[in-house]
């Protein structure tokens, strides 16, 4: 049998994996130097480019690639195989993503008590970290949420970055993400503050 070639064995491997791999995991899956697997995925990310009416798509993020499904294809797709996230989790996780490191106490000043279990959920999904501070918790983005929403970076600060300009960039700002959450929750209160920076106001309870 005739040697595939490394691009197709790059390429089976991000299909075979089911998860995104370092250039070093491909490296040594497929006894190649890394020279080799970046100049293969480089080639494959451009092909996949070109072709038209393409299903699949190269991407990287954080010095991690994996092969997904183009977003635009998602409608078309049962829900099961699409993973989905409701709405108004992935807009919550937004409105983290744009005020991180963000305290748990300044949601629920935007969104109402209702935030605390919109952090249990976006927490069992893998979206966001919270780590306990004082009386309250830190939220910030994982790198599933930078994955997920196609970000190029994972490292918290970059992504707040990132997302602030695609936010500026569509006119979205941080009242207009607790409208949109409460135009789909009901439960969602008035919003009283719009932190800038990371959150000072501490829980009276922090209800985990």
């Amino acid at each position: 049998m005739s040697d595939p070639g490394a691009d197709a064995i790059v390429e089976a491997l991000l299909f075979c994996s089911g998860r995104s791999l370092s250039c070093s995991e491909l490296a040594s899956q497929s006894s190649m130097d890394e020279e080799q697997v970046v100049k293969s995925l480089d080639n494959l990310r451009g092909q996949y480019r070109r072709r038209r009416g393409n299903a699949l798509q190269i991407v990287e993020v954080g010095g991690r690639w994996s092969m997904e499904v183009d977003p635009r294809l998602s409608p078309y797709l049962p829900s099961e195989l699409r993973g989905d996230i409701p709405e108004r989790l992935q807009r919550a996780a937004a409105l983290i993503a744009y005020h991180q490191p963000m305290m748990q106490s300044d949601l629920v000043s935007m969104m109402g008590p209702i935030a605390y279990d919109y952090v249990r959920s976006l927490a069992r999904l893998g979206l966001v970290d919270r780590r306990r501070k004082g009386n309250t918790r830190r939220l910030q983005t994982t790198r599933y949420f930078a994955e997920r929403f196609q970000c190029p970076h994972t490292e918290p600060k970059k992504v707040k970055e990132w997302f602030r300009q695609q936010a500026e960039e569509n006119g979205i700002s941080s009242q207009a993400l607790v409208d949109s959450i409460r135009e789909l929750d009901p439960q969602v209160g008035d919003m009283d503050v719009i932190p800038d920076s990371d959150g000072t106001e501490e829980d009276i309870e922090d209800q985990d």
